[in-house]
């Protein structure tokens, strides 16, 4: 029985390696592929044949401003995040604690909305941020992004399991409703907060569409759209255009291992099941 057991252990962290090995493999060639020449492209060579030329390219051309690109995705990212861990919450918050006319409808509609793709709605995006005069700005990468309906759902499953006593005894303390909330509730929710921040960090930094669309002047461009833009210019440099996927695929990937016990937490506090 105990062999049966080591046995099935065994198969299952087999398994486990061979799909990692698998999904890990493009990444190691995109990896490898940025620090060699055009020459050696598809040539398994050593350490001898390695150049962060690629690198210092992007980061010198004159023909594209890579620092800004990155400076402007860190600064649309951040806002978002920001925005997702204050708005979300709130809006979760209400749904799952509070009484009030509609509620149950509003929640409805909320999950009605995750069903909905964004490139349906993008085009009426496009016109309101036109007529408010924000496009090609920071206020149309962000703002209408600072909510999400799935963040919502997420939110209100956790607060749902927060015992209404908690919020009770705050209020007996002298707390107001908002106070219950910053100050007992919000804390708990350590673990959903930092799965909403991975999902909002990957979704807003590996963002094409929407960034594109909403701002079409190169000081305005994300990381992204610049290496999109690059990539045009130099279709056939596939080093050059590996390490652009680097650039922007390294910083997710490094947020994410530091934050995967949380994200894992988070996900399972959330009743969302993968």
């Amino acid at each position: 029985m105990q062999a049966n057991k080591r046995f099935t252990q065994l198969l299952h962290y087999t398994v486990v390696l061979l799909l990692a090995l698998v999904f890990f493999l493009p990444f190691a060639y995109t990896l490898y592929t940025s620090f060699v020449t055009m020459q050696d492209v598809n040539k398994l060579g050593g350490m001898p044949h390695w150049t962060i030329d690629n690198y210092k390219l992007f980061f010198t051309n004159d023909a594209y401003n890579v620092p800004k690109w990155f400076l402007n995705t860190v600064i649309m990212t951040g806002l978002v995040i920001i925005g997702s861990l204050i708005i979300n919450p709130l809006a979760g918050f209400a749904l799952a604690k509070l009484e009030f006319a509609g509620k149950r409808l509003i929640f409805w509609i909320v999950v009605a909305t995750m069903m909905v793709p964004y490139q349906m709605i993008l085009i009426p995006v496009y016109v309101n941020m036109a007529q408010i005069g924000w496009l090609n700005t920071f206020a149309a990468l962000t703002v209408p992004f600072l909510y999400q309906c799935l963040y919502i759902f997420m939110m209100r499953q956790f607060f749902i399991s927060v015992p209404n006593e908690f919020i009770e005894a705050a209020r007996l303390d002298g707390l107001t409703k908002m106070g219950s909330f910053w100050r007992i509730v919000y804390p708990l929710a350590k673990s959903p907060l930092i799965t909403m921040s991975i999902l909002a960090f990957a979704g807003t930094w590996n963002s094409y569409l929407i960034p594109s669309t909403l701002a079409n002047n190169p000081d305005q461009y994300v990381l992204v759209v610049g290496l999109n833009s690059v990539k045009d210019m130099f279709f056939e440099n596939t080093p050059l255009i590996m390490a652009g996927v680097v650039l922007s695929t390294l910083p997710i990937l490094v947020f994410f291992f530091l934050f995967q016990k949380q994200y894992v937490e988070g996900i399972s506090s959330s009743g969302i099941k993968g």
